[in-house]
């Protein structure tokens, strides 16, 4: 007798009385669990990162009216890396969320341009949004994640705005899934993820179960542009619009920013003939 065992496309036929297909089958059904990843990636609107940043001029923040936004560079890591994973049929769905102020859905259709299946618009405005945490993001992608049974979540490791760094592991540690955090390379591995991590003495090699957290890092791939096809496609697809009250999420401040200013003005250098010369200058200034 020959059962054959079909995931998706991938058909393979066994012998029932052969040793091995016990390994074939389990091959297969880590095959199919993988098959059936719904990935979940966080897509933040962020002043255009060729943009040259204005304080306002009572410190309170930067000026963001009239000013050209994007996604967020690893935002946008974050999403190729979901649209590849599911053009090698390791994911079925792609579902884009971000959290701001309506022209957030603008960000929404540019995910959605590059790949992603539907999108998730949590609407936040006004002073809700400038006081809007990292931890209120994470306590919103938890609840989503568990929402749209979610086994994957890849965020980008930072903003360019807040440059936090926070958003991926306290999601992680909201669900107590696995993270694996700066990813520069992600594999399947059977019926877990090797990811790459780059770290400050070099590189880090981790193996996940799922379900995880991933942030993606500078190097872990090349966003593609989205086609005039793909955009005129992403204007038909669905975006859900929510409240953070909807997942029971308080946007009460939990911080204050006090200040911001722009960096110092850094002096002129100086060109100097020789050693002696130099040494002359350190000491005037009292340097040596």
């Amino acid at each position: 007798m020959w059962p054959i065992f079909d995931y998706g496309r991938f058909v393979s036929i066994i012998s029932s009385s052969d040793v091995y297909g016990v390994v074939w089958m389990r091959s297969l059904a880590q095959l199919h669990k993988m098959a059936n990843l719904r990935v979940l990636v966080g897509v933040k609107r962020v002043i255009d990162y060729a943009v040259k940043i204005r304080v306002k001029p009572d410190n309170s923040g930067v000026v963001t009216d009239g000013v050209k936004h994007s996604m967020n560079p690893f935002c946008e890591i974050a999403m190729e890396e979901a649209v590849r994973l599911k053009e090698k049929k390791l994911a079925k769905e792609i579902i884009a969320v971000s959290c701001g102020p309506a022209q957030a859905q603008e960000t929404i259709r540019t995910a959605l341009a590059m790949g992603a299946d539907r999108g998730i618009h949590v609407e936040v405005t006004g002073k809700e949004y400038e006081n809007m945490t990292p931890l209120h993001v994470s306590k919103i992608m938890a609840k989503l994640a568990q929402d749209q049974e979610a086994n994957l979540v890849i965020l980008g490791k930072q903003s360019i705005d807040g440059d936090n760094n926070q958003t991926g592991q306290m999601t992680a540690a909201l669900l107590d899934w696995p993270q694996a955090t700066f990813a520069s390379e992600v594999t399947k591995e059977n019926d877990h993820l090797k990811v790459v991590r780059e770290i400050d003495g070099g590189l880090e090699t981790v193996k996940v179960t799922l379900p995880a957290v991933i942030t993606a890092d500078l190097r872990l791939n090349e966003p593609r542009y989205a086609t005039l096809p793909n955009i005129m496609k992403a204007k038909k697809k669905k975006i859900a619009k929510h409240k953070a009250a909807d997942f029971g999420v308080d946007l009460t401040p939990t911080l204050e920013v006090v200040g911001v200013e722009d960096p110092p003005v850094r002096q002129a250098g100086q060109k100097v003939e020789s050693t002696e010369e130099l040494v002359a200058k350190l000491k005037d200034s009292g340097v040596v």
